[in-house]
């Protein structure tokens, strides 16, 4: 394939030109090959279905990457002039102005920031029509090491189910989902009556009181030098503007892994790990609809913070 070509892709109703597509943009997929910018089209094409239920209505944040992984990266905020009318923008308010993300709501979208080489979309805890009140909470789990070897996910693994059996204590589902790079992610859905610093507080204090169970294994600490070899519960991300990388979104590493959720019970897979999943089998993981359990409807925090306040009013 030549890297100069240009070809269309039909997406849902559009037909959308991708341009370059022989154009390597990761390595290491295995056997020698290379992630291009087709491949990155055809995964993204393929797990439209999958993803946009998780982007819709978000706006996000884009990490780009047009001379491949050993070129710069752009973190672009901005949504382009030039993007064709049809791509949805939203005008979000910050200090001092506005920013104009853009929303993937299509598949066409999805294409279009293949062709432009965002190989990671990462996605607000809010949508645009109520932008101070989330939907979504997220404990970050972040190693101390690279968590990309048995011993280094261990401890991922185990803060893992001490944050499940608080939140299940609580009374709020939650789900799992590698990060494509390091950690996981726990993902708990809200309702959209809180406010984001309601939804910070709940976060941190229910880290904190792991925290306090666990001082040799878990931190809050921001600080690298202060965590020690500790795990890093990370709930910083639950703040106005804040992103996390959505599900099945490509990472910017060689074999282009990908954000892929996953059920409580695959937690015990011995080949678990932060880039467990890849273009080249997310969407069979996909397929099998890991976060069913969760439903279509977030809760309340009002009687989780209630339980919360107990559990941390109990003596030790």
């Amino acid at each position: 394939m030549n890297a100069d070509d240009t070809r269309t892709v039909r997406a849902g109703r559009r037909a959308v030109e991708v341009h370059r597509p022989g154009k390597v943009l990761l390595p290491g997929l295995g056997d020698g090959e290379a992630c291009t910018k087709a491949d990155l089209v055809e995964y993204y094409s393929a797990a439209a279905e999958f993803m946009l239920p998780h982007l819709r209505g978000r706006p996000l944040m884009l990490e780009r990457y047009p001379d491949g992984l050993d070129g710069p990266r752009f973190m672009q905020k901005n949504t382009p002039d030039h993007y064709p009318e049809w791509v949805t923008r939203v005008e979000m308010p910050k200090e001092g102005g506005t920013v104009r993300h853009l929303v993937c709501d299509d598949p066409a979208t999805l294409v279009l920031l293949a062709d432009q080489a965002c190989l990671t979309l990462h996605r607000w805890l809010s949508r645009a029509d109520r932008p101070d009140r989330p939907d979504l909470m997220v404990f970050d789990l972040d190693p101390a090491g690279t968590g990309t070897d048995t011993d280094d996910f261990a401890p991922v693994r185990e803060a893992a189910r001490r944050v499940h059996a608080l939140l299940d204590r609580l009374g709020l589902p939650c789900a799992p989902m590698t990060t494509g790079s390091r950690g996981l992610h726990v993902v708990v859905p809200l309702e959209r009556r809180h406010g984001f610093d309601e939804v910070r507080a709940f976060a941190r204090d229910a880290a904190e009181l792991l925290v306090a169970e666990h001082p040799d294994r878990l931190t809050v600490a921001a600080r690298k030098k202060d965590r020690g070899d500790r795990l890093y519960l990370d709930v910083q991300r639950n703040a106005y503007a804040q992103t996390v990388v959505a599900p099945y979104t490509v990472r910017a590493r060689p074999g282009a892994p990908v954000a892929t959720p996953f059920d409580w019970e695959q937690l015990d897979d011995p080949g678990l790990g932060p880039r467990r999943w890849s273009v080249a089998d997310a969407l069979e993981q996909a397929r099998t609809r890991p976060w069913a359990e969760l439903g279509g409807r977030g809760r309340v925090l009002g009687p989780a913070r209630r339980r919360l306040d107990r559990l941390r009013a109990s003596p030790a």
